[in-house]
């Protein structure tokens, strides 16, 4: 057996263990939903931003990123600026969430809406949003992982690394089940050490085997150019609006997924999430970082019909067998980590606001704990379906997707921490409306992540989750002043204004 595929079980079966005996940490009662599914509210700077980076930055950071930019070129940056400016709003934003979440007990973004509008149906609507965002989420990471398996030599052959993949999943099912969110918050230390190691050695170690940055670059260009459908490392001007409208449409919806509403609410408190958000920009610089060796393995010279084996590839050419099984290690926990806190995050919105909502919260305690669980493991299930049963082109379209999907709650949610002005029937109608509409585009585009709108003799690329806001938006302003002049009656309000402070 080769030296990095040791290495790679080893490291593996460590943090499975580490799972396992996540349990015992601080001896709390899982058995209560605080505790299983938001460690007890108790974890503080440092814990937290191994956890928020560990759940934030994942196989989508190792695999689909430098995938598409190998594929496509430049459009693949968008995600630098999209983690960039993420951070200034969750910094303003999801610190009120927190405050209100704490002193209110909420554990979902739908508990809230549910409490400040009155309405089980846009609870509802929050609720089914969160679930199904999340699993071709949770997919990307499976994706990630099956890349490895085949690409790192321990699988022969597709069938097995799909085998070595359920097999994995089981492990990630079961110790997520036994210790809930404490597993991928202790796991994450070893998960961002290892890909900072990694990554701290490509940049070293490939661009001066390949000649340098700049023969890199003039590589990637030609090698673009001459694709079946051209790329480019420069940005055209046709794009701009496309490029814009991704980094900022993720931005806004970066947050609002239900795992990294989970990690958030973790933290033991506001000021946590604001030390949180000055020091998590780190990682982006790791990101763009990991974009460029989509440029590094055109440069190579590698060839590939699938765009998510060009990091594999590019480690096994460069790197000594044993790193290269680091290297591998690092994407595998690095998918193992978030697909927890998106299992436990989706578990959360299913038992508390689609079952427990209409049993009564008073069961909530134990009850909604025990439940979650099992929903955890079916969340994983169905990942692992859509994982094995779509493959789009370039990975990354899952997440956007989801993306698109959790931006249709932006005006409950966000806008709701600050104003009760929208009418709770606009909003379910606006969230309808946007989900409709991210469907249609969708599938007119095969399941890309930008759209082409034609207006007034114009084709004007751009991304669909931010045209499906906007018309989200504008049906949410126009049917509040519709109910509002027929006197609709709107649901109540549970909060008050200390709860925002």
């Amino acid at each position: 057996m080769a030296s990095g595929t040791i290495v790679l079980i080893v490291l593996v079966l460590g943090v499975t263990v580490l799972g396992f005996l996540a349990a015992r940490w601080g001896g709390a009662n899982l058995t209560n939903l605080d505790q299983w599914a938001l460690g007890g509210r108790s974890f503080g700077t440092i814990v937290t931003w191994f956890l928020l980076g560990g759940d934030l930055y994942t196989a989508y950071t190792f695999i689909a990123v430098p995938a598409l930019a190998f594929g496509a070129g430049a459009i693949a940056f968008f995600a630098v600026p999209y983690t960039t400016i993420a951070y200034p709003f969750a910094f303003l934003v999801m610190a009120r969430f927190w405050t209100i979440a704490k002193k209110r007990g909420y554990v979902t973004s739908a508990d809230f809406v549910r409490d400040r509008f009155g309405s089980r149906w846009l609870e509802l609507a929050i609720a089914i949003t969160g679930v199904l965002a999340t699993m071709p989420y949770i997919a990307l990471q499976l994706i990630g992982m099956q890349t490895v398996l085949e690409r790192s030599g321990i699988a022969a052959s597709h069938d097995s690394a799909l085998l070595m993949l359920i097999v994995a999943f089981v492990l990630l099912g079961a110790y997520t089940f036994t210790s809930g969110l404490r597993a991928p918050a202790m796991i994450a230390f070893v998960k961002d050490t290892l890909i900072y190691v990694t990554v701290i050695a490509a940049i070293v170690i490939i661009p001066a085997k390949l000649g340098g940055w700049g023969h890199i670059f003039d590589a990637a260009a030609t090698a673009l150019a001459a694709k079946p459908t051209p790329g480019s490392i420069v940005i055209g001007p046709h794009m701009y609006f496309a490029y814009a409208s991704l980094a900022l449409g993720s931005a806004f919806a970066l947050f609002l997924y239900p795992h990294s509403m989970t990690s958030l609410l973790s933290a033991k408190s506001a000021d946590v999430i604001r030390r949180n958000c000055a020091l998590l920009p780190l990682y982006s610089i790791m990101l763009t970082f990991l974009a460029l060796l989509g440029y590094c393995a055109l440069a190579a010279g590698i060839h590939e019909t699938n765009n998510n084996f060009a990091v594999p590839d590019l480690f096994n050419r460069f790197f000594p067998n044993w790193f290269t099984g680091v290297a591998f290690a690092g994407i595998i926990i690095g998918a193992l980590v978030p697909a927890a806190i998106m299992a436990i995050g989706a578990a959360n919105l299913f038992a508390s606001n689609i079952v427990q909502s209409f049993n009564g919260r008073q069961t909530r305690a134990g009850g909604a704990s025990n439940l979650a669980r099992y929903i955890s493991l079916a969340i994983l299930l169905g990942a692992l379906v859509i994982a094995t049963g779509v493959q789009p082109k370039f990975s990354i379209n899952f997440q956007l997707l989801g993306g698109a999907w959790m931006l249709q709650i932006f005006p409950a949610v966000v806008l709701g921490l600050y104003t009760r002005w929208f009418h709770s029937n606009a909003l379910l109608a606006g969230w309808f409306a946007g989900m409709l509409t991210t469907a249609i585009m969708a599938y007119a585009t095969n399941f890309a992540a930008v759209f082409s709108l034609s207006f007034l003799g114009t084709s004007i690329p751009g991304a669909i989750l931010l045209y499906a806001f906007i018309v989200n938006l504008i049906v949410s302003v126009v049917f509040t002043w519709i109910f509002r002049a027929a006197n609709v009656p709107a649901g109540g309000d549970l909060t008050a204004t200390a709860d925002y402070a």
